[in-house]
């Protein structure tokens, strides 16, 4: 057997979706009951939940009642939200070690690309059944590789790339954080069923090429968004053609508007930081004072840190609210499209994009200028 043949035969078994099946299954993932081939019978074994009163009102997936599309005996493994929480969490953490537009450069880059390259190799999810679909807003995009798994690994060791030489710890904590994470975040994504084991490797090794090619050049990207002159509008322009390529690639999908929102808010921010440098809100320290001592913990600073968290996450929510409210109409009225189901509106490709790209963008631009305002006008910088 030649090369060539192995290698297929290797990815046709990391394909598999029995694989997925199986991973599911021991953690308790169970397929739904198949529905009778006879309909007659099937009404009626549903007439006496349409009689009940007390159980007419219950929707699948309620306690007690069908858990569609599988139900799973362990519910704990399920609350990782595929990944998009811990990841968030990770974020909220890095966010108070180091700054934020060169991680957000390096996400927007690995999520950019993971994207496109699903819209060019356009493999389907893992086949259901025998996989159990716990997660279906998602499912209709393609599934190789995987851009949660592309996230989870980026986030993690772009964190301590950029920590290590800034904050005194030992190394050995960020050795230990980066696999822990990668694997709660990949794992997740194959007990939703949502990617296949080979998805998930593909991510991972593609996000270790993109990290390799392009951390190099991170300072020097950082350095151009805070001093450059027309930074600001090289950062929209670029990441708006970065979108409109990315929208010719496929027919529209939930994966459009992840797009724009990924390059949203990274124009967002990048722009909020070249705001925040030129006004001096916020100084890198000088090279000889680094790496900086951890500060001993105390309840002032614990307590400030409370308030950060709690004044920026209102803050964030409430730019994001207020712009979703003015953005969405204003489309609505701009494309002549009926605004009276938001959801509905939202499924055109012409009020979703500038929704996403226009309300995160606002969002971006806060967590790097508006929030860093806040703080040094209070005095909790």
């Amino acid at each position: 057997m030649s090369l060539r043949q192995r290698l297929a035969q290797l990815v046709g078994r990391l394909q598999d979706p029995q694989k997925v099946a199986r991973f599911q299954r021991l953690c308790g993932v169970e397929a739904p009951p198949r529905r009778s081939a006879h309909p007659r019978e099937d009404e009626k074994a549903e007439a006496p939940l349409a009689g009940d009163p007390r159980l007419r009102g219950r929707q699948p997936g309620a306690p007690g009642g069908p858990q569609p599309p599988g139900s799973d005996r362990n519910q704990c493994l399920a609350k990782p939200d595929g990944g998009g929480a811990p990841n968030g969490v990770l974020n909220g953490l890095a966010a108070e070690l180091g700054p934020a537009s060169p991680r957000c450069a390096i996400r927007v880059l690995v999520m950019y690309l993971g994207q496109c390259t699903k819209d060019i190799i356009r493999w389907p999810r893992p086949a259901s059944p025998p996989v159990v679909k716990l997660e279906v807003f998602y499912n209709s995009e393609y599934s190789m590789p995987s851009t949660h798994a592309m996230s989870g690994t980026a986030i993690p060791i772009s964190m301590v790339l950029l920590t290590y030489g800034r904050w005194q710890y030992p190394l050995i904590y960020g050795l230990i954080l980066i696999p822990c994470w990668c694997c709660l975040v990949c794992l997740s994504r194959i007990y939703m069923g949502m990617h296949s084991i080979l998805d998930i490797i593909a991510g991972f090794l593609y996000t270790i090429l993109i990290l390799a090619v392009f951390y190099p050049f991170v300072d020097l990207i950082d350095n151009f968004n805070q001093t450059h002159k027309y930074a600001p509008f090289i950062i929209i322009g670029l990441h708006l053609a970065l979108g409109i390529f990315s929208f010719t690639l496929d027919t529209w999908s939930t994966s459009r508007g992840d797009t724009a929102e990924i390059l949203g808010s990274g124009a967002g921010i990048a722009c909020g930081s070249h705001v925040t440098y030129n006004m001096g809100l916020v100084l890198d320290p000088s090279l000889d004072t680094l790496p900086l001592a951890g500060p001993p913990i105390t309840m002032t600073l614990f307590g400030k840190a409370i308030l950060r968290i709690l004044i920026g996450m209102v803050f964030v929510l409430i730019v994001r609210d207020v712009m979703k409210k003015i953005t969405i109409p204003l489309a609505c009225k701009i494309f002549n499209i009926p605004c009276d189901d938001i959801r509905k509106a939202r499924q055109h490709m012409e009020v979703e994009l500038p929704y996403r790209y226009i309300t995160y963008g606002m969002v971006g631009f806060s967590i790097t200028f508006f929030v860093p305002y806040i703080f040094f006008f209070i005095g909790i910088s």
